[in-house]
């Protein structure tokens, strides 16, 4: 199983963000907006892996089909660009990536060029709890691939974490601390080619 793919969600996490009250899910049509506006961005987040450990970092997402996951006090990279998922792990693969196709993670569905969220299929969960809506997304044509189970907050609209779940199961889990719309980021920070270069792969 690849490593990105092996981490859970902490519930204690979960249960502290801090967030604004609304009485209703926020409506699909507004969620897909707020996505779709998402071009350029970046933001801390929290990871909570598998064996109870920490690890935190900065992730940098420039839609459509682009984003970096760069580890504190870790050199290992994670990023998405051309089509193609590469994990740069040091400690396994010295400076060749190991890279599986963009379009067979649900992290697609929100990288995608135009996010629908109100697509036939699409989103098998659609809920608020009063604080925060809740919606689980799936790719309506593969299924098979698994889900990205998003939370977002209202007043203005933000999205606060992630839970992608794999084919078998197994989950990951980002969660954010303000994403901030609108940064300059340049292509190259998502060449694939280029990380393989520095690293001399």
């Amino acid at each position: 199983m690849m490593k990105f793919l092996r981490f859970a969600l902490a519930p204690v996490l979960a249960l502290s963000l801090a967030v604004p009250a609304f009485a209703d899910a926020l409506p699909l049509g507004t969620l897909s907006s707020y996505l779709n506006s998402l071009t350029s961005a970046q933001s801390k987040f929290t990871q909570v892996n598998s064996d109870g450990s920490i690890t935190t970092g900065t992730v940098y997402i420039r839609r459509p089909n682009r984003v970096r996951f760069e580890y504190d006090n870790d050199n290992t990279l994670v990023l998405a660009s051309a089509g193609q998922v590469a994990i740069f792990d040091p400690k396994s693969n010295m400076g060749r990536p190991e890279q599986y196709p963009l379009s067979k993670t649900p992290l697609n569905l929100i990288l995608a060029s135009n996010v629908n969220l109100g697509r036939s299929g699409m989103v098998t969960q659609h809920s608020s709890d009063g604080a925060k809506t809740t919606v689980t997304a799936q790719d309506p044509a593969h299924p098979e691939y698994g889900t990205i189970q998003m939370v977002f907050t209202g007043g203005p609209t933000e999205l606060r974490q992630w839970v992608v779940t794999d084919s078998s199961g197994e989950k990951t889990t980002v969660i954010l601390n303000g994403l901030q719309n609108g940064k300059a980021l340049s292509p190259s920070v998502f060449s694939i080619q280029n990380e393989i270069s520095r690293r001399g792969g």
